[in-house]
Parts: structure tokens; sequence; C-alpha cells
């Protein structure tokens, strides 16, 4: 996983811990990060996927 992209999920995962906890699970913001860190997630198992798939083949 890149720097980049391993930083990201992070800070996007504190931030809904700390929305969570500040406003409840329930609360809009919350569950907009939730959905966000969800994407990141599913994008970085696509891109590593991808490149273990690409490693196979060559």
């Amino acid at each position: 996983m890149s720097e980049t992209r391993s930083n990201q999920l992070e800070v996007t995962r504190e931030k809904m811990i700390k929305c969570a906890i500040e406003k409840g699970i329930l609360n809009n913001e919350t569950i907009k990060l939730s959905e966000e860190l969800d994407q990141l997630l599913n994008d970085f198992q696509y891109t590593d996927m991808s490149d273990t798939e690409t490693k196979i083949e060559g």
C-alpha cells in the first residue's frame, strides 16, 4: 500500500471515529465518513487485486 493511500485511510478512519464519539454513529457526517472510508478500502482492494494478477501473469 502506498504511503499516501495508507495515510488517507488512517486519517479518514480517525475522523470517522472522532465524529462517531462526538456526534453519534447515526449522525449524517459519521455516516458520510464511513461511506468514504468504505470507498477508499474498496479502491485499495481492487488496486491490490489488480497488482496481484499482474504479478501472477507476468
